[in-house]
């Protein structure tokens, strides 16, 4: 398939034929540091290399020319602030144009959202990220603990981790159950119980452990129940 090749030449490109060097030259000199033209030669050869066929010529100049293009504009707009931001939407704009090809030779059709099955998973999988989320805190909304002032243990963490902990452990429990591997979610329960309730444990906080404890409980719980219904 094209696409596969086109994926492949675009990892190979990106990520492993691409040096800290030349991204941080790109990165300081931008449209003027040669390693730019270099990484769109490299992903051009590359992608003709995957695909071998004379007459796909074009689709390789093609990637080539919209990978320079893509990439001139995540070096001219982005900020120290937003790298992350443009770092996934150059990878989006990349798999876009990658795909874009294969549906122009059909490789790909819309016939999968007119499985049921299909549209119950991604169902599944769409609520069990920020609506579940959403749902857990206004459950948990009346039994919010107050953080002791007098407590001496570390209790930073980062921004929003907590909301994206549970959405990433509400998936995997989901996918463990999906393919029949309920010893998974055993283990996803002994991996938090050993790195998150150790820390409360330490802390000596009752209130905030329980509320901790139901809300793991009620996340898992989701998980566990989502997957038993698409089943």
């Amino acid at each position: 398939m094209i696409f596969t090749k086109l994926i492949l030449a675009h990892l190979l490109g990106d990520f492993v034929l691409q040096p800290d060097s030349w991204v941080a030259d790109k990165e300081n000199r931008k449209l003027k540091s040669k390693y730019l033209y270099f990484h769109v030669i490299i992903h051009t050869v590359l992608s003709f290399i995957f695909l071998w066929d004379l007459q796909l010529w074009w689709v390789a100049v093609l990637v080539g020319v919209s990978h320079f293009i893509i990439d001139a504009c995540k070096l001219i707009f982005q900020k120290i602030k937003t790298k992350k931001r443009w770092f996934l939407i150059d990878q989006l704009l990349h798999i876009l144009v990658i795909a874009g090809v294969s549906f122009y030779f059909q490789e790909f059709n819309f016939d999968f959202l007119e499985n049921q099955n299909f549209l119950k998973i991604l169902i599944a999988v769409l609520f069990l990220t920020t609506p579940a989320s959403i749902f857990i805190k206004i459950l948990l909304s009346s039994w919010t603990p107050v953080p002791e002032t007098n407590n001496t243990i570390q209790t930073e963490s980062l921004a929003s981790a907590g909301k994206y902990i549970g959405i990433l452990e509400r998936l995997l429990v989901f996918t463990f159950i999906m393919v029949n591997h309920w010893e998974g979610v055993g283990f996803m329960v002994a991996a938090k119980s050993v790195f998150r309730f150790s820390d409360l444990a330490q802390a000596k906080q009752r209130k905030l452990t329980e509320y901790v404890l139901i809300g793991t409980l009620l996340s898992f719980g989701m998980a566990v129940l989502i997957g038993i219904l698409i089943q």
